[in-house]
């Protein structure tokens, strides 16, 4: 019975750590998303690390990337700036794989 215990309790700290490293990238590709959407819609200086700020909550409304998605969409089109779902989407995806890679250089 111990045996299991132990099993079930590594098991319970694999979820756990799994689950906060990719919080941890799921934050850092928005932060990168944030300021590369910044820069899109002609934010600088002092108003880039707000921006960014509100790219990253924009992440806890619910799960998964539409609520980000919908965010900066809306925040693209308001500064008239033309990209499609599609390169919106493909960037998201770049960024989430620089992410991850920026987190385990860092391990």
């Amino acid at each position: 019975m111990n045996s299991f215990d132990d099993r079930k309790d590594l098991a319970e700290k694999k979820f756990v750590l799994t689950a906060e490293q990719e919080f941890k990238v799921d934050a850092r590709r928005n932060k990168l998303l944030g300021l590369w959407v910044a820069e899109l819609i002609g934010k600088s200086g002092d108003d880039v690390t707000p921006y960014v700020l509100e790219v990253i909550k924009s992440d806890m409304e619910e799960p998964g990337d539409d609520d980000v998605f919908r965010k900066i969409k809306q925040d693209i089109i308001a500064a008239g700036v033309q990209l499609s779902d599609i390169e919106i989407r493909n960037r998201m995806d770049v960024l989430m794989t620089e992410a991850r890679a920026q987190l385990v250089g860092e391990e």
